[in-house]
């Protein structure tokens, strides 16, 4: 009897001992998966280029950097290149990952990810300068961002049109302005019409020469596209061509003609290595993209962000703006700034209703 009793109590020892470890085991990975669940979110953006191009890429990386300073995520911009054959796969690799937001935009990406999110239900995309067709159903967790493009445009079209009608240093007899456009596609002749528009409201006379390069990374024949505008007469182009528009910056400082840059202030980005074109870049018709991302992030962070729609952002949400810089204040008389305030807030108040080309 005394021999059961030790050897039950041995029974319950080695028990009890082997529970309490395995509540210790247990424990430690409850912590483990806590920490795990309260690290940094981690978010991932992928452009289907390169960065350099002091336009629309580095924009877009801009909104990242500025998320992983100030709200303190671990953030990473990949460049896919200029391959289209690597950009789906490259983006179904990154949702097999272990990051938490997949960003890529642009229309050339917007199929891919359309295919991809459904299959990862628990990671969350965000698309900009496009959106994914919510009615084919199962993208609920894709945010997808538009922008105004076509409001700011009006503005420097209104701009282009007081330049070449004023007594400005480089500014010819000639009503006749110029427009790059990277490929003739809706996003960027969403660009052209605004700038148009802008332009005939101040002038119904200005002629709009309009070029396209059937190309986003050829500097060469933008520059050769628009040195055949100024010899047409145009005093003032403006770029919407991604980096094939540095093209035109370098067309501008050759002809001594100015220039309207676009998506960042391209201006701050040429004035300390390159003063001299950064002088004839007059403004810059701003697509906020870098803004529109840091934004959607930290709605995510704060469970706001409507996943599953798309949102239009414009003048009135800081989603487009033109730069005002100090070069603006220094070539563009008072008179002319305060004409384009005037404008931007007929804009915003629904006063001028500006003509689109999307969903065209």
């Amino acid at each position: 009897m005394k021999k059961t009793l030790t050897l039950f109590l041995a029974v319950v020892f080695v028990f009890s001992a082997a529970m309490v470890m395995a509540g210790g085991k247990q424990e430690a990975a409850g912590k483990k998966k806590s920490a795990a669940a309260g690290g940094k979110l981690k978010v991932v953006l992928y452009i289907n280029g390169t960065l350099g191009d002091k336009s629309f890429f580095d924009s877009a990386n801009s909104g990242i950097q500025m998320a992983i300073k100030k709200l303190g995520i671990e953030g990473k911009t990949i460049e896919g290149g200029y391959d289209p054959a690597r950009w789906e796969p490259d983006l179904q690799q990154l949702a097999e990952g272990d990051w938490d937001i997949i960003i890529a935009g642009t229309w050339q990406l917007v199929d891919s990810l359309a295919k991809i999110a459904p299959q990862h239900p628990d990671k969350r995309f965000i698309t900009y300068d496009t959106t994914v067709d919510y009615s084919k159903g199962n993208l609920g967790n894709v945010y997808s961002i538009l922008y105004k493009q076509n409001e700011g445009s009006f503005l420097v079209g209104a701009l282009a049109a007081m330049v070449t009608t004023s007594d400005m240093k480089y500014a010819n007899k000639d009503k006749v302005i110029g427009f790059l456009g990277g490929m003739d596609i809706p996003v960027i002749n969403d660009f052209k019409v605004g700038y148009i528009q802008g332009a005939k409201y101040i002038n119904p006379d200005v002629k709009v020469l309009v070029s396209y390069a059937a190309s986003f990374s050829d500097p060469a024949k933008g520059k050769e596209l628009v040195l055949a505008q100024y010899d047409q007469g145009a005093d003032i182009a403006f770029n919407v061509a991604g980096e094939t528009g540095l093209g035109l910056l370098d067309a501008a400082k050759e002809r001594k003609r100015y220039a309207i840059g676009v998506d960042s202030d391209q201006y701050k980005l040429f004035k300390n290595t390159d003063p001299e074109k950064a002088s004839f870049i007059v403004t810059s018709m701003k697509k906020n993209v870098g803004l529109s991302l840091y934004r959607a992030i930290k709605l995510h962070m704060e469970g706001k962000l409507p996943y599953g729609k798309a949102e239009a952002l414009g003048l009135k949400e800081d989603g487009i703006a033109v730069a005002d810089n100090e070069n603006y204040e220094k070539l563009i008389s008072a008179k002319f700034r305060d004409r384009v305030k005037e404008i931007e807030k007929k804009i915003v108040n629904g006063e001028i209703k500006v003509n689109t080309a999307l969903g065209k």
